[in-house]
């Protein structure tokens, strides 16, 4: 059901109506603003339509924010005229209706329940923490390799420390982040404005922009494809150049967990877990005792984190596995490879640790806060907390039996490094030297979509690549450090920085043509695209 929200009635010199629309005044152009407003979570949508002489200028996103806008010339303005009222009409069909531009406030983003009591973990032995690192804000994402370790926060700070707790890198996203994940050697972050970035360049790029139907909770990436779960309880699935594939509903609310891998996609709800293949046919459903409020994976075990206070395991073919009691509600869990050892922290401020067998070897106070995400990396548990707080736990055997005699490290407090520049969304692109090394590609118009082809011999002239959504302009080039090809084949990824083309480079080659060409054959993961 639509719900309404009633909006104070523009003034008479705020508008004119044409066939029912709100028309607004501005140095002579003509103004329709239009909002859809669903109740229940569903879409909280604006749209806008300005005409201007031959010119029709449309914009639209979510309501409360600026949201994306195109321009087009027509050959006279009765044309443009006919062609903005078609445009208006379209989405009166689909629910829109006429509104009065800054009313409605923009909805506020579905959180994950994140009470915390320290009351439990008061008596509990101290962990011993190496180092901690306030963000600044409430964080969800983290992600650890070898090289260094990722904190997003709720303000869109992204931090990158090296494991003796330096800050080395530094990010600013327009919006919170809810998770960091990793897709082979990129890696990206999911953020409140539904947009994902990618973070593996020397500054953040946009790399996918879900539908702002769409309220995202949480994502993860599998050789380009997207998958995001939703608080309605749906999971989306979208290919590396941002087109749907489908849409399943798994159960009727929740959705914090969405984990891939080559056979499939692990949807965490509400209800339990729901396994789809990469065509969208359901695999298997299991239920779990409690809402999911966190997921893990390894290569052959899914593990969610629940409100009934239980880690549960199941196998990647459905099969029900071991149930690691906690004392607290799970917001989060990870396992040592294998599956060696299992992790979970509580509403309380506690972490836990569990070995394959479902023995729980220790329970610890982080002291900073309940881990709302984390992960185990070569003997260290990261964590990041409510608290703003990311920090690194030392859970070797040595360190956990000192921290129960009471024997804990000196506590490395660490803080930002204001000398580590800022990389932000849209900042100038560094202009390649003629004759530089690396790789051309060109933006070309298909099908009223920008695609990204490869121009340097060598590569295959008719496969996309996937590329920075924010920086796609028909006919602008670019110089990449390397392309790779996808693991299904049928697309390059962007290794390294992106550069400004040289002038004239590529001149000799010509401009890419657009043309409908055979697509290579798609793995079973892209077989198809199917409707929800």
């Amino acid at each position: 059901m639509r719900g309404y929200a009633q909006a104070r009635e523009p003034r008479a010199e705020e508008r004119r109506c044409t066939f029912g629309i709100t028309q607004e005044h501005a140095m002579g152009d003509e103004r329709t603003y239009l909002e859809l407003s669903e109740e229940g979570g569903g879409s909280h949508k604006f749209y806008e339509v300005i005409v201007s002489g031959k010119q029709v200028s449309i914009r639209y996103g979510r309501i409360g924010d600026a949201g994306q806008s195109q321009s087009k010339s027509y050959a006279s303005p009765a044309e443009a005229q006919k062609e903005a009222q078609k445009a208006i009409q379209g989405k009166i069909k689909k629910g829109y209706a006429p509104a009065v531009e800054g009313v409605r406030k923009k909805r506020a983003v579905t959180e994950r329940p994140v009470a915390t009591s320290r009351a439990a973990a008061a008596g509990t032995t101290r962990a011993p923490v190496l180092w901690r690192y306030d963000s600044g804000d409430r964080a969800f994402g983290v992600f650890v390799d070898d090289e260094l370790c990722w904190v997003g926060d709720d303000d869109g700070q992204i931090s990158a420390l090296d494991h003796d707790g330096k800050v080395v890198r530094r990010m600013k996203v327009p919006e919170g982040v809810m998770s960091l994940v990793r897709d082979g050697q990129w890696l990206y972050c999911g953020c409140q404005d539904g947009k994902v970035y990618d973070l593996s360049g020397a500054q953040p790029f946009e790399a996918y922009e879900i539908s702002e139907d769409v309220n995202i909770l949480w994502l993860d990436i599998h050789d380009g494809s997207l998958a995001v779960s939703s608080n309605d309880g749906q999971v989306t699935v979208l290919d590396h150049d941002c087109d749907k594939l489908w849409a399943k509903k798994s159960f009727n609310h929740g959705g914090w967990m969405v984990r891939c891998d080559g056979a499939g996609i692990y949807h965490g709800h509400a209800d339990g877990i729901t396994a789809y293949d990469w065509a969208g046919k359901k695999l298997w459903a299991k239920k779990t005792e409690g809402s999911v409020l966190f997921g893990w994976q390894e290569d052959t075990e899914v593990y969610a984190g629940t409100t009934s206070d239980h880690v549960e395991v199941f196998t990647k073919a459905g099969v029900q596995g071991r149930r690691y009691k906690c004392d607290d509600s799970v917001f989060s869990c990870a396992a040592a490879p294998g599956g060696k050892y299992v992790f979970a922290g509580d509403n309380a401020s506690s972490v836990y640790c569990f070995d394959r067998a479902g023995t729980r070897l220790w329970k610890l106070d982080t002291t900073c806060g309940s881990a709302l995400s984390m992960q185990y990396h070569e003997g260290k548990l990261y964590i990041v907390t409510g608290d703003g707080a990311f920090a690194c736990i030392d859970v070797s055997e040595a360190a956990i039996a000192q921290a129960r005699e009471g024997k804990v490290p000196d506590l490395k407090l660490v803080k930002a490094e204001r000398s580590v520049q800022v990389a932000t969304v849209g900042q100038a692109l560094p202009q390649a030297a003629a004759g530089a090394a690396g790789v051309l590609v060109e933006c070309v118009e298909e099908g009223g979509k920008v695609r990204v082809r490869p121009l340097s011999p060598g590569y295959n002239g008719e496969f996309n690549v996937q590329f920075p959504r924010d920086i796609r302009t028909p006919g602008a080039r670019y110089l990449v450090d390397g392309l790779e090809l996808s693991g299904s084949g049928g697309f390059y990824r962007v290794r390294g920085q992106i550069r400004l083309a040289p002038a004239g480079a590529g001149e000799a080659a010509g401009p890419v043509v657009a043309k409908k060409v055979a697509k290579a054959a798609p793995a079973k993961k892209t077989a198809k695209k199917v409707r929800a």
